[in-house]
């Protein structure tokens, strides 16, 4: 998450498509890829075979919102500039639904191929990317193992649970996520009730602190601020959230397990269930 978003849950507004849309005939076999977005930058890290991947965006460096900086530091590093992509000479560059359109429209009129990949809202469509991220690379067979340990850790992570603690997540200008979103989906699978959609935010909404006040979560979820000042995360320390952390559960999280549709989400849901546990003394 960039610093000017509100929340793991604030990647872009809804996609009418789920598949990557394509501008023009892909290559079946890319061997030059470049990516210009933190989301495909690491499912491509993932998936890619050696070589095949040439670069990722800068934003894979940031250990705020990347999974993998450390395997990012093996690319070549790119800041979505149209020319210096170019230069590279890739068969195929990926990206988000909402990357850099002035440099992805341009590259096209160059006769490079791009793919743009929707965000994922939920853990269904984290699978999906998996899948289509092997199938753009060519690399099906990796993505379909991928996709078979992400559903047997999923499987086990989302075993019944007898007693579900309330919780809201709270972010950056008291933004937060339903239970149809993403976050709302670790949350979930993590053994919590969302108190978004008691409140009427079935995806994403802003919750005022009177409201957040009246609600009395049993545990509040937030993510970690960045360095320096912001107003927009300013909320985070009013009165009234201290008040409401004072004798329950609380919680800061790096948004990077938790924005993008990778099977980093699974340890985002493993890094919640040590709070759910303090609340109900299960083991």
């Amino acid at each position: 998450m960039l610093r000017a978003c509100a929340g793991p849950f604030v990647i872009a507004a809804t996609v009418a498509v789920a598949l990557p849309a394509m501008s023009q005939d892909m290559p079946e076999r890319p061997e030059r890829v470049v990516s210009v977005n933190l989301c495909t930058d690491q499912l491509a890290m993932m998936l890619a075979a050696e070589g095949q991947l040439i670069s990722v965006s800068d934003v894979a460096l940031d250990p705020q919102v990347s999974a993998m900086t450390e395997e990012a530091q093996k690319y070549r590093i790119n800041y979505a500039l149209a020319e210096d992509i170019y230069l590279m000479q890739p068969d195929l560059v990926i990206a988000g639904s909402y990357s850099a359109q002035a440099t992805l429209d341009m590259l096209e009129r160059l006769g490079i191929p791009v793919a743009r990949f929707a965000p994922a809202y939920s853990l269904a469509e984290v699978r999906d990317r998996m899948a289509q991220m092997g199938d753009l690379l060519g690399q099906q067979e990796a993505a379909d193992a991928m996709i078979a340990d992400f559903d047997a850790r999923l499987a086990a992570l989302r075993a019944e649970v007898d007693e579900r603690p309330t919780a809201a997540l709270y972010y950056a200008n008291g933004y937060t996520s339903g239970d149809k979103t993403l976050s709302g989906e670790i949350l979930a699978a993590a053994g919590f009730e969302n108190i978004a959609g008691t409140l009427g935010f079935p995806s994403f909404g802003r919750i005022p602190l009177e409201v957040l006040a009246l609600a009395q979560p049993d545990a509040l979820v937030t993510s970690r601020p960045y360095p320096g000042a912001s107003r927009s995360e300013a909320i985070l320390d009013h009165p009234v959230v201290e008040a409401l952390r004072e004798g329950r559960a609380d919680a800061s999280f790096s948004d990077k397990d938790w924005v993008c549709g990778t099977p980093y989400v699974l340890r985002a849901i493993e890094s919640l269930r040590p709070l759910r546990n303090a609340l109900t003394k299960e083991p």
